[in-house]
């Protein structure tokens, strides 16, 4: 692979500067506009031919360079609603407008922007070592990854009958983790995700009239300690599954009873058969508690977002973990155990009914994780910040660009060299 990545080492001080620029300019999802052009502006300017707009706000940038097999190369562009604290001069200040209409500040907390710098580092680099490499390269900045809408939305536009035909997908993640490790694991990595909003509703009324009321709220507070069961008591100790119920909303005055309350519930699980156990039962609990509460009707249960198990293609994944080990030794590469996280990216592979393998790469200083191949007990010990913390800034960047674009590059590269 030595011919692919050659001279990749002086690319990367660029490629900081891009990092730091969308760091502190993240958008929200599906309103990646400014980081669109951004990015559709390097994969021009590389050669590559760029289609925007692909989904909403996604980025294809196409490169042709004879005949052979098809990569492609996926980064997600969105960011999340946190306040970023000042760990670094090039800190997020930027604010956006979230789904119900209120501005919230803006960070990439889940490290979207190193996954940018390192796909335009690599398609820049493929770009550049032509000679060493046949076949096309697709590009592909996508939207929304954070509310699992983005790949599918680029997908329902047409993406596979616009783009060439590919033979792979590839993607990346970056964990907390030290930097220059790799984390590549065939089969099953990362959970199916269901995100529900809840509407109970009662009847309201005066705090010192309650027999005239139907309480929402003691509805909910049943609710949630019932669900609380679906694991413990519905699921196989053998089954992993987590149900959460992370918000909760009901009333504004403290002597009047509302007429609703709503929840918010997410579930991940790793087996299709368990899913639909577990959601099965969250419907059955949830209309019953309020039939027992007498509630005048039955809870509305809606879909927020949905995000397909993640399951590596088997062969792949090995061959790219092989090729990871010979390229950067195997003190840098680790199978981890499957990730109760969730990701859009393998509907493309799954779309075009191709491989594809995703893998994580750390970003932190290796001094903070006594046991790389176990970065997670480090996070537990609170000695490194997890994803979606508002200090989630990675502290060994440009070990950590240089070897995500490496990685990239050593992926495509075996199937394109």
């Amino acid at each position: 692979m030595s011919g692919l990545l050659a001279g990749l080492d002086e690319r990367i001080g660029g490629i900081r500067e891009l990092y730091e620029d969308l760091h502190r300019n993240p958008e929200l999802s599906f309103q990646e506009v400014r980081t669109a052009r951004v990015l559709a502006e390097r994969l021009r300017a590389a050669g590559y031919e760029v289609t925007t707009g692909v989904g909403g706000t996604g980025v294809v940038g196409v490169l042709r360079n004879g005949d052979g097999p098809g990569v492609l190369m996926r980064a997600d562009m969105d960011a999340l609603p946190v306040r970023e604290v000042e760990v670094v001069d090039y800190r997020s200040a930027a604010t956006g407008v979230g789904p119900d209409g209120a501005e919230t500040p803006v960070m990439h907390a889940c490290g979207h922007d190193t996954h940018m710098a390192a796909l335009i580092a690599a398609a820049e680099q493929l770009a550049d070592r032509r000679g060493s490499w046949s076949g096309t390269v697709l590009a592909v900045c996508q939207p929304a990854e954070e509310v699992g809408g983005g790949a599918r939305a680029m997908i329902e536009d047409g993406f596979l009958e616009r783009f060439p035909a590919f033979d792979v997908a590839l993607g990346q993640h970056i964990a907390s983790a030290p930097s220059e490790h790799l984390y590549v694991r065939p089969g099953t990595f990362m959970a199916a995700a269901d995100s529900l909003r809840v509407t109970v509703h009662g009847r309201g009324g005066h705090g010192a009239q309650p027999q005239a009321a139907v309480d929402p709220i003691v509805i909910a507070s049943s609710i949630v300690l019932r669900l609380q069961t679906v694991v413990a008591r519905e699921i196989s100790p053998e089954d992993v599954a987590v149900v959460t119920v992370a918000a909760v909303h009901a009333g504004n005055k403290e002597n009047v009873i509302p007429a609703t309350a709503e929840l918010k519930l997410n579930v991940r699980t790793f087996d299709r058969a368990v899913r639909e156990t577990v959601l099965e039962a969250i419907g059955r609990i949830v209309r019953h508690e309020a039939a027992a509460a007498g509630a005048p009707r039955e809870p509305d249960i809606e879909p927020i977002n949905s995000f397909p198990m993640l399951v590596n293609d088997v062969d792949a994944a090995r061959r790219i973990s092989e090729a990871f080990t010979g390229e950067f030794g195997a003190g840098f590469v680790h199978e981890p155990p499957a990730k109760a996280g969730s990701e859009d990216f393998g509907a493309f592979g799954t779309a075009a009914g191709v491989p594809s393998v995703f893998w994580n790469f750390g970003g932190f200083d290796p001094a903070d994780y006594p046991d790389p191949a176990r970065p997670n007990a480090a996070v537990a010990a609170g000695l490194a910040p997890g994803n979606h913390s508002p200090e989630f800034v990675p502290t060994g960047l440009e070990p950590t660009l240089r070897r995500a674009a490496a990685a990239l590059v050593t992926a495509a590269g075996l199937w394109l060299a």
